[in-house]
């Protein structure tokens, strides 16, 4: 990743109808790098990634690629690939010929030859490790293979930025996990600078360099996979980014106290009077009364992914997950304390 900016989005605004989309959204996207644009439904992500396409327009703001002003060009003249969640590949035509298509569609005088096109579809095919599929159609792929075959089709036109917009949506669990895992590698192996949208917050982390995290239209937070994770700058990335537990809490000095005992978490400079302390499942620990910082009533207990998860009901009617790995099932109506260990504050 060379660090210098491929795409860069400047203050961009987006309206349907009368629902503001986008608001004065900025960023950058580095040159070689797998951005991932991560929200909810509804947050932009996707009218960013169509507005970079070409596929829409914004109403303020500009698109540069590299220090060309891409805003009002067509998707034609953007030089971008797209993969879509559906393949969209064309059921009439071999895997061959559906790799080649955004070739043979140039004019003429930008047209490769016919030796060249062959050439470079059968190295996509070696790279996407189906080199004996040239003649197969896409009736007779899984859909796992299609995602590939759609891949391999939007990297032959040497595009200067690679779209994906929920690429593996439509699979199931197990083959997402592998096509995870294979898209890194095809990324590392090709450098192309590439951008994809998600929902899904493990697939994100998982697969980027660097997340940006979108909520109602506007950038909440871009940075690594480790620096949204362990330095959330709000609540809205925090709470998308897992599950958390909710604690009212008191800010002074520094310290940060639950129901008056002292907790390890600290609180930025300023940041005095009620808070919101949030707390990840794997950040409580139980503990006799008198070290607790949280009380409750066993609700359940049961197993997932190798850890225990205990359900916790605490006095006020909210319900807290614990998660541990050594941890025994409890019986359910048990008196229990929850003993904080780490976790973030924010302003009430």
């Amino acid at each position: 990743m060379t660090g210098s900016t491929a795409i860069r989005v400047e203050t961009l605004s987006k309206t349907f109808d009368t629902a503001a989309v986008l608001h004065d959204l900025s960023l950058d996207v580095r040159a070689g790098e797998l951005l991932a644009l991560l929200g909810p439904s509804g947050s932009g992500k996707t009218t960013l990634l169509r507005i970079i396409a070409g596929l829409d327009f914004p109403d303020r703001g500009r698109i540069v690629f590299g220090a060309e002003d891409a805003t009002r060009l067509p998707v034609q003249q953007r030089a971008v690939g797209f993969v879509f969640q559906h393949y969209a590949l064309f059921k009439h035509m071999t895997v061959a010929d559906n790799i080649a298509y955004g070739l043979n569609a140039r004019k003429r005088a930008d047209r490769p030859g016919k030796s060249e096109i062959k050439r470079r579809v059968g190295d996509l095919l070696d790279l996407i490790k189906l080199s004996g599929f040239a003649d197969r159609y896409p009736s007779q792929l899984s859909g796992g293979q299609r995602q590939r075959i759609a891949l391999a089709r939007a990297l032959a036109v040497e595009p200067r930025v690679l779209l994906l917009d929920e690429p593996f949506g439509a699979l199931d669990a197990q083959v997402r996990k592998d096509l995870r895992r294979w898209l890194r590698e095809i990324h590392d192996r090709t450098g192309q600078t590439t951008i994809f949208v998600t929902h899904d917050q493990d697939e994100a982390l998982e697969l980027s360099d660097r997340v940006a995290v979108l909520a109602k239209g506007r950038l909440e937070q871009i940075g690594t996979p480790d620096e949204v994770q362990e330095a959330p700058v709000s609540s809205t990335v925090l709470k998308f980014l897992g599950d958390t537990i909710e604690v009212e809490a008191i800010a002074q000095g520094g310290e940060v106290r639950v129901e008056g005992r002292l907790t390890p978490v600290t609180a930025p400079a300023g940041l005095v009077g009620p808070v919101k302390l949030y707390a990840r499942p794997w950040q409580l620990q139980f503990a006799e009364s008198h070290e607790a910082h949280l009380h409750g009533t066993v609700r359940s207990s049961y197993r997932s992914q190798g850890r225990q998860r205990i359900e916790v009901d605490r006095p006020e009617g909210k319900t807290v997950v614990v998660e541990a790995s050594d941890t025994a099932r409890l019986p359910a109506g048990r008196a229990v304390g929850l003993r904080i260990l780490a976790g973030h504050v924010f302003a009430g």
